[in-house]
């Protein structure tokens, strides 16, 4: 049976007001005085009219749909988001007779993917509905099946503007905004929400974990992007150049450094049946081209990062164990994290929340979930591990008594 789901009608933009956009970028037709770093969040978009989601078979086959999220519009033409679900199979009848629930058979899970990506792992959508779980995965406007001919790939000027298709997501999935209505749970009925992040989507929903406090129930983190690989000095150093570029050109893109290594890396020792479903159009070899204004929006999340999110819900953190730097092919690149520094990331890391469990794993790629067999099986091993004692403590929780 299909959620329902909301469409937002904005006219030509979907973005705040001016006045609410503070935290994104100077153009040149403002005189606004330049300022190293975008402030917090925006005003929330307003949400006008609520519509049932038309789901659709998916690319990735049986077992898996799509339904786009209509965002409105802006200079480049219409916007969409694109959630992808795959639903758990029902509990056997042994199952229902003997009142046996999986693990996770009252969690819904919302997955974001990185920069230049996509989603399109089946293994990892279904190691969640395996143990109960209902799983979504949201390309973001401008990435993967959300880019349309014309668009900037994964133009964004303040990474808070993905509020408005998390947060659509989260209302289609029956997870609306606090006394955001109709679609509120009934008490008792009320399921769980587990944000799932990589890379460059593990920023965005720690963030969005920050200022939406309570939304969320855990977090799982695989390789997020927290820290700029120059570390926070090179991080401060570079924000105003980025600033001042952005003033003259918003869609100006930085050299194109990456030589389709990482892309190799992955080739040579990940699961073959998920990495044959990539379509290059929308994860190529050599990642999109780096956009000026799109890194100083990143440059500000880390900022915010190191200043302290105060995330209260439990979280994960899967991570390789080592970083290499991919001048040239060498078979090490195999073995490591060739896009992130891992040991800034780790420490930055410790200003997430109080609540942090952090996973090291010796061999692990960028994407932990697209290492050589070992390392992935040992990757879903400690995740696993995890949300069983994650899920226990849930339930000590709920019997303890109360005042």
């Amino acid at each position: 049976m299909d959620h329902g789901g909301v469409s937002a009608r904005h006219g030509r933009s979907a973005r705040p007001s001016a006045a609410a956009r503070d935290p994104a970028p100077a153009g040149p037709h403002t005189d606004r005085s330049a300022t190293t770093l975008p402030a917090e969040a925006p005003q929330p978009t307003v949400v006008e009219t609520r519509e049932p989601l038309s789901w659709r078979p998916d690319i990735l086959g049986p077992g898996f749909e799509a339904a786009e999220l209509d965002l409105g519009a802006d200079d480049e033409g219409p916007l969409v988001a694109t959630l992808v679900r795959c639903l758990p199979d029902d509990r056997s009848l042994l199952d229902r007779v003997l009142h046996r629930t999986r693990v996770l058979e009252d969690v819904d899970v919302l997955y974001v993917h990185g920069w230049s990506d996509y989603f399109f792992q089946r293994t990892m959508a279904r190691f969640w509905t395996d143990r109960g779980a209902r799983f979504y995965a949201l390309d973001l406007r401008k990435y993967g099946r959300s880019l349309r001919d014309g668009q900037t790939p994964g133009y964004i000027e303040n990474l808070d503007e993905y509020d408005l298709e998390i947060g659509m997501a989260l209302d289609a999935l029956g997870h609306p905004e606090r006394g955001s209505g109709e679609t509120q749970h009934r008490p008792g009925s009320e399921r769980k929400l587990m944000l799932f992040g990589h890379s460059t989507g593990g920023l965005v929903l720690s963030l969005w974990a920050s200022r939406h406090s309570g939304r969320a129930d855990g977090l799982v983190l695989n390789s997020p992007w927290l820290e700029f690989q120059l570390t926070g000095a090179g991080r401060q150093m570079l924000a105003p150049l980025l600033d001042l570029g952005a003033r003259f050109n918003l869609r100006d893109s930085a050299p194109q450094f990456d030589a389709g290594l990482y892309t190799r890396a992955q080739r040579e020792v990940g699961p073959a049946d998920e990495l044959d479903l990539i379509d290059e159009r929308w994860r190529p070899t050599r990642s999109h081209a780096v956009l000026t204004v799109w890194l100083r929006a990143i440059l500000a999340g880390h900022a915010r990062v190191s200043r302290g999110l105060g995330i209260e819900a439990p979280m994960m953190m899967l991570l390789s164990a080592r970083s290499a730097l991919p001048l040239k092919w060498d078979p090490s690149l195999t073995s490591a994290d060739t896009v992130l520094e891992v040991d800034e990331i780790a420490k930055a890391s410790l200003r997430l929340g109080a609540s942090l469990t952090i996973e090291r794993l010796d061999g692990a790629l960028h994407d932990v979930f697209l290492s050589r067999d070992a390392v992935r099986a040992e990757a879903y091993h400690r995740l696993d591990r995890w949300l069983v004692g994650w899920a226990a403590a849930r339930g000590q929780r709920s019997r303890r008594p109360t005042d």
